[in-house]
C-alpha cells in the first residue's frame, strides 16, 4: 500500500475508467446528434416559430397554403443583407444560410397585395403588419406583391418581427426541404 492508502495503480485505473466512460458518452452523444440530423431533426432557436425540436417530413406532392415548411432561402441580395443584419443564421443551405421554418400562405397563381399588411386573393393575412424599421431602427424594404409565379411560394410567420416574404418576396419552391413537424417545442 502507498501512503495514500491505495493499492499501486488504482489511481491510474480510475482515471482510465473515467476517461473511457466520458469518451463513450461523448461518442454516443455525437452519434445521436448525427442520426437525428440525418433523420430530419432540427432545433429551432428563433422566435418566429415555437422553440425546440422539429422534424423535416419529406413531401412528394405540391405544397399547399397553410402548410408549415422548412425552406432554404435563395442566395440573393435581400437574403444576404438579412444575414448581415443578423436576421438569419448561417447554415447548410446554398449561400451558407440556415433553413427557415415558415407557413406557406400563397402558391403559384395567387395574388399577394402588400399595403400596411398582406392580403392573399383579397383576404387579409392575420398578424401580417408591415414594419417600416427593424428593432435597431434600420429601414426595412418590403415586397410589393403581385401574382405568385409558377415554382414559387409566399412565406409568412405570425411573429411580428419575422423576416419572411413580407420583406423578401416569394421564394423558389425548389428550396422547400419538407414539411415542418413539431416534435418537442415550447412557445414562450
Amino acid at each position: 500500500m502507498t501512503a495514500a492508502g491505495m493499492e499501486p495503480g488504482t489511481m491510474h485505473r480510475q482515471r482510465r475508467f473515467a476517461f473511457c466512460t466520458l469518451s463513450l458518452a461523448c461518442g454516443l452523444l455525437v452519434l445521436l446528434l448525427v442520426a437525428g440530423y440525418i433523420g430530419g431533426l432540427r432545433i429551432n432557436t428563433t422566435p418566429s416559430e415555437p422553440l425546440g425540436l422539429w422534424r423535416i417530413v419529406q413531401i412528394t406532392r405540391s405544397i399547399r397554403p397553410g402548410e408549415m415548411v422548412f425552406v432554404c432561402p435563395p442566395d440573393n441580395a435581400a437574403i444576404r443583407e438579412a444575414r448581415r443584419r443578423g436576421y438569419l443564421r448561417s447554415g447548410l443551405c446554398p449561400g451558407r444560410f440556415g433553413p427557415l421554418i415558415k407557413m406557406v400562405v400563397a402558391v403559384a397563381g395567387q395574388r399577394v397585395d402588400v399595403t400596411d399588411r398582406v392580403a392573399i386573393d383579397g383576404v387579409p393575412v392575420l398578424r401580417s403588419r408591415i414594419m417600416e424599421k427593424d428593432a435597431k431602427g434600420r429601414s426595412l424594404r418590403h415586397d410589393r406583391g403581385g401574382v405568385v409565379r409558377a415554382g414559387e411560394v409566399y412565406l409568412h410567420s405570425d411573429f411580428i418581427g419575422s423576416w419572411d416574404s413580407r420583406y423578401f418576396g416569394p421564394v423558389p419552391d425548389s428550396g422547400v426541404l419538407g414539411l415542418a413537424q413539431e416534435v418537442l417545442t415550447y412557445a414562450p
